[in-house]
């Protein structure tokens, strides 16, 4: 069985015919009989028709003779196919052996063990697919089991298989014969699925209740749980089932497993007397990836599908007609093309790839293998192509690609071709946009080799075109959509994977994040709620009543889509609630997570709910912008815009305006060279500050408290220079000051004091804009270093206006008869008297005194 759920047993009868019997196989396009000389990829695509038989129907447990072609004999094949001719497609296939003789002529195929028959001596029996079993049993409509006994060796080999989603798992095993009423308690049963990589898995389960496998804080378990943890002992004793094979096929789950009829583990597993009638269970339903609570994968609930009945296995029972046909027989990853975001092409081994036969190395689509690629006409499709120089990327009609021509087909190419190649060193950039004219269905593919790619998925419209931007969130396993308008918010989210509920958050993590969760209810319909959360327990999760408007859900193939419309800045008039500080300033990154699951419900939350995967860092999203950038440490650029900022409002300003206050005593005008020099070196700094600002956020947006604090104190500053240049000029010693000049001494000590005071308002608010920018663990302490820098700013200013105030007050009782200076000189810009004859920046005039002795 490769696809279509083929089965059956192959038989060659003479030189020119074979028999097929209890040959299973969904319908194919055009299906024929094909040989080739060998299965590897060449080869077998190079194979033949070897029969005017063809196979386009439902085959159930058909028998039937074919007769080969006149020209076709057995020697010229060693692989008996059924193969999909449009598609090239090998649905399931046979490999030939010549007799253990060595002679020439017809080669042998041994008969299934379902089939018997007369060998002869010559017959050699051929590998035996693991889907084949001597008995089958149907279990519910989509849910079947198949086993083999082997009396000598006391095994048994149980096969499961089932048309469900590949997240959910298939249990079966033996019922406590002891109990008549609750079949399920004390039963043996092997549980079995698929992880998130496709890879078969089957565990060994005992049931002590009739709920989810629970860890209790003593230790001890209760549920459906593994075997392995009840015991602390060897897995190997305990764990009595073993995975033969498994494979998921057309939308069909389909494993084998083996057990002894009678294990070493007599607590936890139940014996198998194959002579007599015994009661079997079996169920289906959701399975929990592992969590670091519980390290397994685990049944959830069953959702009803579930049943007993008595088997003996030893009595022949074939009651399985025809294949299994799942509704949704897709399992390959979907990946859903968006306007702003390139996808990125590779290539690498082939492990899943849905059209078999296939070449060893195939395309990948952001990680994903041979993904069904879903685009929307009229949105630009970008790809950065770094498959190698020997994979060329091109669009097209043909299913197979490789360059049709090469194979007198012909094709539309609707982009790329032979330059669209490139490496991860030096990616190529390709841009195709789908447009009305485009078919719903084309493919991509390798321009050089054929079945490197898929399906291309063309459809109307969509998230892309309905949102202004987009981005994809970490580990591009979700993509965020939104569209800003004055005092709302729409938002979309779109799981890029399979999963049961999909959730956002605002915030640094899930922990005190705001969380949107989306899912789909028990009745289909699609539901989204907000959450506050505010640590790891279910009971840490608190529903919300944020207002959201406008709002959908929906799962497509299991890919989960929520939007809504929500307010920035939310109404709290009912109420107090963590909504309230939900708020969104679109010109402050917003800092947003995710995390997906198997199951979510509305109310009673408890660990099952706990999600399988989660972003591992928050994406700092810029809502003006239309981007995103990964959560990083502070950005250089940044750091030396608060540190610049620091040396001019911290230092330079508030040193020249105490220079200007304190320093007028020293003789001279150092004072005023000190307090000129101090302030436009601050200026400038400022200045450049604010550049290095602006250019690192590519943007000036003044909507911030920081922004408009610090906006404020640049004109201030601005306005205190123009000031000081049309100053008027200072009266001559002995005049009445000008009311200009007066006036002009007032507004340049206002603006200046004002300009200190908003400077160092900045200087916090930045600090906060910091913390609410990259949530740096250092802002609180950075914060209070900052306080007490300006308290000690303000103690030393303290203490210079008393000793200031002391040397006035010395000098007005005349405890010095001579001064050093010009006593005139204490114009006093800051203090609460303003003296006319101050002296600027005339050098002071001598004064000479005689000092005579005093006679009595």
């Amino acid at each position: 069985m490769v696809q279509h759920q083929l089965r059956g047993s192959f038989r060659i009868i003479d030189d020119c015919s074979f028999r097929v019997s209890n040959f299973d196989m969904l319908s194919g396009t055009d299906v024929h009989w094909w040989g080739a000389i060998a299965l590897d990829f060449t080869n077998f695509t190079s194979g033949f028709v070897v029969s005017d038989q063809k196979l386009n129907e439902t085959y159930k447990n058909a028998s039937f003779v074919v007769r080969l072609k006149k020209n076709v004999k057995w020697d010229q094949i060693q692989v008996m196919a059924a193969w999909d001719l449009p598609a090239a497609s090998d649905f399931g296939h046979v490999i030939l052996q010549r007799p253990v003789n060595g002679s020439a002529g017809s080669p042998n195929m041994a008969p299934s063990p379902s089939e018997g028959g007369n060998s002869g001596e010559e017959m050699k029996p051929a590998y035996i697919e693991p889907t084949t079993f001597e008995n089958c049993k149907v279990l519910a409509d989509n849910y079947r089991v198949r086993w083999t006994l082997n009396t000598k060796d006391k095994l048994i080999d149980i096969g499961l298989e089932a048309a469900i989603p590949m997240t959910n798992y298939m249990a079966f095993g033996w019922a406590n014969q002891s109990e008549s009423s609750n079949l399920m308690i004390g039963a043996d049963v092997a549980v079995m699925g698929f992880k998130e990589d496709g890879v078969p898995l089957v565990d060994d389960f005992y049931i002590t209740q009739l709920s989810e496998c629970m860890i209790n804080k003593d230790g001890t378990v209760h549920g459906v749980c593994p075997d392995t943890i009840f015991e602390d002992s060897d897995p190997v004793v305990v764990n009595n089932t073993k995975l033969i094979y498994g494979h998921r096929r057309d939308g069909v789950s389909f494993l084998r497993y083996q057990r002894p009829l009678v294990t070493i583990d007599r607590k936890y597993d139940m014996p198998i007397n194959h002579t007599e009638n015994m009661t079997v269970i079996w169920a289906m339903g959701p399975m929990k990836p592992p969590d670091a609570i519980r390290p397994f994968y685990l049944p959830q609930n069953h959702g009803g599908t579930y049943g007993h009945l008595v088997l003996n296995v030893s009595e022949h029972v074939n009651d399985c007609l025809g294949p299994l046909a799942a509704e949704d027989n897709e399992d390959q990853d979907v990946v859903i093309a968006d306007a702003n975001a390139p996808l990125v092409v590779t290539s690498g081994p082939a492990l899943y790839y849905p059209n078999p036969p296939n070449p060893a190395k195939v395309l990948y689509i952001n990680k994903k293998e041979a993904p069904l690629l879903r685009v929307e006409r009229g949105v630009p499709v970008k790809f950065s192509i770094q498959a190698g120089h020997d994979v060329a990327l091109y669009i097209t009609s043909d299913l197979l690609g490789g360059n049709a021509t090469l194979r007198n087909m012909s094709e539309t190419i609707y982009a790329g071709g032979p330059e669209a190649e490139g490496v991860q060193a030096s990616p190529m950039e390709l841009t195709w946009q789908p447009d009305r004219n485009t078919p719903d269905q084309v493919f991509y593919h390798s321009i050089y080799q054929q079945k490197m790619g898929w399906k291309v998925q063309v459809v109307d419209g969509g998230l892309s075109d309905m949102y202004n931007n987009s981005v994809l969130l970490d580990d591009q396993q979700v993509t965020f959509f939104w569209t800003l308008s004055e005092d709302s918010i729409t938002i979309a989210a779109r799981g890029e994977k399979k999963s049961g509920y999909l959730a956002i958050g605002f915030g640094s993590g899930m922990i005190n994040s705001y969380a949107y969760v989306g899912w789909m209810d028990e009745t289909g319909k699609g539901r989204v709620s907000t959450y506050w959360i505010d640590g790891k327990e279910a009971l840490n999760v608190h529903p919300t009543k944020e207002n959201l408007t406008f709002v959908r859900c929906k799962s497509e193939s299991g890919i989960i889509t929520l939007e809504f419309t929500r307010s920035l800045k939310p109404s709290c008039t009912q109420g107090h609630g963590p909504e309230c500080k939900n708020v969104i300033d679109p010109t402050t990154p917003l800092k947003v997570v995710w995390a997906m699951g198997a199951k979510w419900v509305d109310e009673h939350l408890s660990d099952r709910n706990m999600h399988s995967s989660r972003s591992s860092r928050p994406m700092r999203v810029l809502l003006m912008r239309g981007s995103a950038e990964a959560e990083q440490d502070l950005q250089p650029v940044l750091a030396v815009h608060g540190f610049m900022m620091f040396l001019a409002w911290g230092i330079l300003l508030p040193g020249g305006i105490l220079a200007a206050r304190y320093l007028k005593h020293v003789k001279g005008d150092g004072w005023y060279q000190i307090h000129v020099y101090l302030q436009y070196s601050g200026l400038s700094i400022v200045l450049l500050g604010l550049l290095f600002a602006v250019a690192e956020l590519r943007g000036f947006y003044v909507s911030s408290v920081h922004v408009k604090f610090g906006i404020a104190a640049i004109l201030l500053a601005c306005m205190q220079s123009v000031n000081a240049y049309i100053r008027p000029n200072k009266p001559a010693n002995g005049e009445v000051a000008s009311s200009k000049r007066i006036l002009w001494e007032y507004s340049h000590a206002i603006i200046g004091r004002c300009a200190i005071g908003v400077g160092i308002a900045a200087q916090f608010t930045g600090m906060k804009h910091l913390g609410d920018r990259y949530d740096s663990e250092n802002v609180h302490g950075l914060i209070w270093a900052l306080i007490s820098w300006f308290m000690i700013i303000a103690l030393m200013a303290i203490y210079l206006e008393y000793r200031e105030r002391q040397r006035r007050r010395d000098r007005a009782i005349g405890r010095s008869n001579w001064v050093l200076g010009n006593d005139e000189d204490s114009v006093d810009l800051l203090g609460p008297t303003i003296s006319i004859e101050g002296k600027e920046s005339h050098p002071s005039r001598t004064m000479e005194v005689q000092l005579e002795p005093l006679r009595r």
